[in-house]
């Protein structure tokens, strides 16, 4: 793809701090109507696809036409690479007036990979309004892997995010973020077609890199989330471990002088200065 429609390196900061990008309304309503047709006639509930190339799949279909959009493919070709594999779909369905028992939950839970990762697409082709039980994500979840459905009694984790949206909305979640469906208290059925894909190539600068050295990217992997707690150092080491993977920076820092994502073996001390490792400092300065 032309760079210009790849996300930038800032955008993928933000993603790989918070684990999702967001985008409302990126899909026409005229898409979104020839969607609710394809998923409720179920023309789109066969999964005999698994591990061929994403562009051989609903090449005469809606759901076809909605993925390949400049916009919608260039998101994922920027998170996965070029030709990322598909892995399964599935639509899900909140029936009106349903209560759901508490299930939040991680898709990625037998996954052994440190940095890979598959990508979740959320599409929605309908209005999502507060009562029908969007989806609820947890930002920064993405690096504590767990069994499933083991953390599905945590309630009101500060800082979660419930989907209010309108018809045409993606969301593009890392898949070990932490995630789950809410009880439907409208009268209307509320509809997700979900996607997962996985990557063919290593996940290295697969974005437009022309601002990767910009200032602002070091506040975005550096920033806290409420909900970490005493551990937001930690989380903060993994953001910037996933960032150098996905830059191809296996340098040592203490080279780079970059100041920050030290590794230990680099350097005979490190102290922590605010959230970041720093390196300015020697030992007789401690």
């Amino acid at each position: 793809m032309d760079k210009k429609d790849l996300l930038n390196s800032v955008t993928v900061a933000k993603f790989i701090r918070d684990g999702y990008l967001r985008y409302d309304e990126v899909v026409s309503k005229e898409l979104c109507q020839e969607a609710k047709k394809a998923i409720l006639s179920g023309e789109l509930n066969a999964y005999d696809h698994v591990g061929s190339p994403f562009s051989s799949i609903w090449n005469n279909s809606t759901m076809g036409k909605i993925f390949r959009l400049t916009k919608v493919k260039g998101i994922i070709e920027s998170l996965l690479g070029p030709d990322p594999q598909y892995d399964h779909h599935y639509i899900h369905t909140n029936k009106a007036h349903t209560k759901v028992k508490a299930n939040l939950h991680q898709d990625g839970d037998y996954d052994t990979r440190n940095y890979g990762f598959d990508l979740l697409i959320l599409f929605y082709p309908e209005d999502v309004t507060e009562n029908m039980g969007g989806t609820l994500l947890i930002p920064g979840s993405h690096f504590r892997k767990i069994n499933s459905n083991i953390i599905k009694r945590y309630q009101h984790i500060v800082g979660q995010q419930q989907l209010i949206c309108k018809a045409g909305t993606i969301l593009f979640i890392h898949s070990n973020l932490w995630h789950s469906g809410r009880s439907n208290h409208s009268g209307k059925d509320r509809l997700l077609f979900k996607v997962r894909l996985s990557p063919a190539v290593k996940q290295v600068r697969t974005w437009n890199t022309d601002d990767i050295d910009t200032a602002a990217i070091q506040p975005i992997l550096s920033d806290s989330i409420d909900w970490h707690g005493e551990h937001q150092r930690l989380e903060i080491i993994n953001t910037v471990r996933l960032w150098r993977y996905m830059t191809g920076d296996s340098t040592s820092e203490f080279k780079t002088k970059k100041l920050w994502g030290t590794k230990l073996a680099d350097i005979p001390k490190v102290i922590y200065q605010d959230s970041l490792r720093s390196m300015d400092m020697t030992d007789e300065t401690v």
